[in-house]
């Protein structure tokens, strides 16, 4: 993993527990796999504790692996550093995905609370309207209750987004996901619908699909457009997963959107993103920073643990699973 995430994520108390399970030679930390002294430590490992800034795990680095059991991952995607060598040795691949998940799902929660209100985009105008109230009315409905909420990916976060939702009793939630399971879909308190079906819908759209070739730029200019006139979209997914020229079209014409993620990041400086008053830009905030990435450590050390002791692992990766999930 990189410095940062090293910093961030393994405290004197991770190294603790760390230490209490697993026998650490030294250097502890690598930064890359490719020098004699990365190779030297690969020889002898039989689990690596990877994080942000892993370096590919390719048939090189493995063949330099060869007692290599489990890949133990600190945090979200696997994809940067996984490949299907790994999968070809039949290597233990987890990931602390779900602990990410939890700070993803509530953000996003909170941009659509927020998206009923309208109140970002108020927000904008208060500070050019300030002699009365009246712009309150060029926002359309300012209310969550009976509202519908599409949620495109029944992923870790979208399914734990419709289960809020559900818990709130404010929305009724339909649900896009080819791959998911329907009963689980309603178990959670949403409804299947397609995409197509839904978008007409949608008092708020908000997208938690993959970024893979098959989702790079599923909402288009035709998808944006089949949206009603009031509708926010909210993105803390991929930036890819939105057409972005589309998307400042629809912006510039009126679309309300809050954006935590963009294709670029950043977007570019000339970018009319940044200016119009129905569009809300976070810096990729959304999921977890800080001391919230400590809860992936301790995902990630739970999976050491129970790898140590025999157990099987809670959140298993496997070849098939990776190419439907981000």
């Amino acid at each position: 993993m990189d410095d940062r995430a090293l910093s961030m994520q393994f405290s004197p108390e991770e190294m603790t527990r760390l230490r209490a399970t697993a026998t650490l030679g030294d250097p502890v930390v690598a930064h890359e796999l490719t020098s004699p002294g990365a190779r030297r430590r690969l020889a002898e490992a039989e689990v690596l504790l990877t994080s942000w800034g892993c370096p590919r795990l390719d048939e090189d680095v493995l063949a330099a692996a060869p007692g290599l059991k489990a890949v133990l991952h600190a945090a979200g995607s696997v994809r940067g550093h996984v490949t299907d060598a790994v999968f070809d040795r039949d290597i233990l691949v987890t990931t602390a995905a779900d602990a990410n998940a939890e700070p993803v799902a509530h953000f996003t929660l909170a941009a659509i609370l927020w998206g009923f209100k309208k109140a970002p985009f108020l927000a904008n105008d208060a500070r050019r309207f300030r002699e009365d109230w009246s712009y309150v009315e060029s926002r359309g409905e300012l209310t969550g209750v009976g509202r519908t909420v599409v949620v495109v990916g029944f992923s870790r976060i979208g399914g734990r987004l419709v289960r809020l939702l559900r818990d709130l009793d404010l929305a009724r939630v339909l649900v896009v996901d080819p791959v998911a399971d329907t009963a689980d879909v309603v178990a959670a308190g949403g409804e299947p619908a397609t995409l197509a079906d839904a978008l007409p819908r949608a008092d708020v759209l908000t997208l938690h699909a993959p970024a893979l070739p098959e989702t790079r730029h599923m909402i288009g200019a035709a998808e944006l457009a089949a949206l009603p006139p009031h509708a926010v979209l909210v993105n803390t997914a991929r930036g890819s997963l939105v057409d972005t020229a589309a998307l400042e079209a629809a912006c510039a014409a009126g679309l309300h959107a809050v954006l935590d993620v963009t294709e670029p990041e950043p977007l570019p400086a000339d970018s009319p993103l940044y200016t119009l008053p129905n569009v809300m830009l976070t810096p990729h905030i959304a999921g977890s920073l800080g001391s919230e990435a400590r809860r992936m450590s301790a995902l990630a050390l739970t999976e050491l643990e129970r790898y140590a002791a025999g157990l099987p692992a809670l959140a298993p990766i496997t070849r098939h699973g990776l190419e439907v999930q981000a």
